[in-house]
């Protein structure tokens, strides 16, 4: 976000808690923040009133009025006390008081308008002027708790969206209608392809036999092209003592998030959260020697993470995770070649479901700050030469790439695809991470050519990444209209009547034989009935059979996407869809 625009996103946060005040003069304000497409701010109102749905318009036509009189912010530097006199019965505010002192930073109150809030600052110098009234408008009312903790107060979430012209803003917003009429929980159901339970529990979805047949063909795709890289499948159990997790360092950064097993024993079992340190355990089951490396896993199984209720949202965040997964031990000498391969089979994978386009994604090179090394852990030459390997893969590959400094986690550097979906929202899905860090933590080894022993590099790739998060972009993507190769149903087969099922039958069956997926459609309903039935289960193509086509011994090929239609012999059928799956 560019800063102008998040000071003009900060300040209207601003006034609509100046607004609020207005109306209602019981509120206690909390945080209010700007955000990727505009700010919201957080309000106590359990004093008395609390607005609504319909009570945005209002709010909305407030803050135009205020604004007008917004000329310029000024702000001073307080003490403690000054601050707390000014919020006096507001413990939300007096809580981030008190927490700025003990840090000993400044605290200051800034104020336009007439109305003080307490802030660290990044506003418009002159919001009536750098403020275009028609760029924002109040978006919807939430709850949310306080410091985002459930043991808190709940508060009320006022959105607000806003961009630096009006037309940005007309366009997220039509953005936003497309996007709701794609959304992967409506048309999930509308395609049967998974459901949940409250008797199973949320954030645990259940995929139905279209569901599980679309995600096995996501991970034979990825396993079919990767296995000409040297992957090799592996299989771990899914919960483990924890001292694996302690070991690995993530059962501190994860313990919140851990669902604890209770077995007979008195060791302490825990769900696993993700499967890295359990590949570790297979690498380090026997000696190793350079001879061997690299040495590549891949496994695509569940991890579990207690996520909060509240931000469980359909596929997109769950508590059971399926990652595609996939672990590296190599040298460092390795590392350009690997990061090549993992480069490879993204882009093969994602060529096949047309967005490795140019202008459709970017790829994000994350490496250390330059100005507080500090942050990574690990000897700094072996980083730095890591770093330059991935640019120079980058560049070698011609990536669209940026380089972003401060963003490499603390173990290593990595690059992560970015893709643009169907209506340009970006899409972080396919990476490669290097490790310095936990095969030290483990004292993984191999000897080298001189007989030394060495610490391996390890290397984390995902292709798709957790399964649901992926079927819930594919789907939101291509709007239920899946390529031929996803397509869990690839085609109906039409009959327009009893005298034309055998022959219908035998396209089935033909078809079948050469591994499409296909449903027979020989019903009582009408033709109109089947044919609406096949379009509405966006399915890729659907063929007609009448007197034409069994006299001829051909087909009516119908296309979903092209809504052409063609005859073909059933030989020129069957060569027209294997060209078209085996993208």
């Amino acid at each position: 976000m560019e800063q102008s625009l998040e000071h003009k996103r900060h300040t209207l946060a601003h006034l609509l808690a100046a607004a609020v005040l207005q109306k209602y003069p019981h509120a206690k304000l909390t945080l209010g923040p700007a955000v990727d497409n505009g700010f919201y701010y957080d309000i106590d109102f359990s004093a008395g009133e609390a607005p609504g749905d319909a009570d945005l318009k209002g709010l909305q036509k407030d803050m135009k009025k205020l604004l007008n009189k917004w000329t310029e912010f000024t702000h001073k530097e307080v003490t403690a006390d000054e601050a707390r006199a000014a919020f006096p019965g507001n413990q939300f505010k007096l809580e981030l008081i008190s927490e700025i002192e003990a840090k000993g930073e400044p605290i200051t109150l800034y104020t336009c308008g007439g109305f003080t809030d307490l802030c660290r600052g990044g506003h418009c110098e002159h919001p009536n002027k750098d403020i275009n009234a028609d760029a924002f408008k109040l978006d919807k009312i939430a709850g949310a708790y306080w410091r985002g903790d459930e043991k808190n107060p709940m508060l009320t979430r006022l959105y607000g969206l806003a961009f630096d012209t009006t037309e940005e803003l007309e366009a997220y917003e039509t953005q936003q209608a497309e996007a709701k009429a794609r959304d992967h929980r409506k048309l999930g159901k509308e395609l049967d392809l998974f459901t949940f339970s409250d008797l199973v529990g949320p954030g645990l979805p259940l995929f139905t036999p279209k569901g599980t047949l679309m995600r096995d063909l996501i991970v034979e795709k990825i396993m079919q092209i990767q296995a000409k890289y040297g992957y090799q499948k592996v299989t771990i159990p899914h919960i483990t003592k924890s001292d694996l997790y302690k070991t690995s360092g993530h059962w501190e950064k994860f313990g919140d998030e851990l669902f604890k097993v209770k077995g007979q024993s008195d060791a302490e079992f825990v769900m696993k959260p993700m499967n890295c340190p359990h590949h570790t355990q297979i690498f380090d089951a026997q000696p190793r020697s350079y001879k061997e490396l690299p040495i590549r896993y891949a496994e695509t199984t569940m991890v579990y993470r207690d996520e909060q209720a509240g931000e469980l949202i359909g596929l997109s965040r769950v508590r059971s995770i399926t990652q595609d997964d996939g672990h590296v031990f190599c040298t460092v000498d390795q590392i350009e070649q690997e990061v090549e391969n993992i480069v490879n089979v993204i882009k093969e994978f994602y060529t096949a479901l047309g967005m490795y386009e140019d202008g459709k994604f970017w790829v994000s090179l994350s490496v250390s700050d330059p100005n507080d090394p500090s942050g990574r852990l690990g000897d700094d030459a072996v980083w730095d030469k890591a770093e330059g390997t991935l640019e120079a893969v980058a560049k070698r590959l011609d990536l669209p790439y940026k380089r972003v400094e401060g963003e490499a986690a603390f173990y290593g550097p990595k690059i992560d695809f970015m893709f643009y979906d169907a209506i340009g929202r970006e899409r972080q899905l396919g990476t490669a991470q290097l490790d310095f860090v936990m095969p030290s933590r483990f004292g993984l080894e191999y000897t080298d050519s001189e007989g030394q022993k060495q610490t391996p590099v390890m290397i984390h790739r995902a292709i798709a990444g957790s399964l649901e998060r992926f079927m819930a972009v594919m789907i939101e993507h291509f709007a239920g209209k899946f390529p031929l190769w996803l397509s869990p149903v690839q085609m109906a087969i039409i009959p327009v009547a009893d005298a034309h099922n055998a022959y219908a039958a035998e396209v089935a069956a033909a078809l079948r034989a050469a591994a499409f997926r296909v449903e027979l459609d020989s019903s009582k309903d009408s033709m109109g009935k089947k044919i609406r039935a096949a379009k509405q289960a966006k399915l890729p193509y659907f063929i007609v059979i009448g007197d034409k086509e069994a006299e001829a011994r051909s087909v009516t090929l119908e296309s979903r996407d092209t809504e052409h239609s063609e005859t073909l012999t059933l030989e020129e059928l069957l060569v027209k869809l294997s060209a078209e799956v085996n993208v």
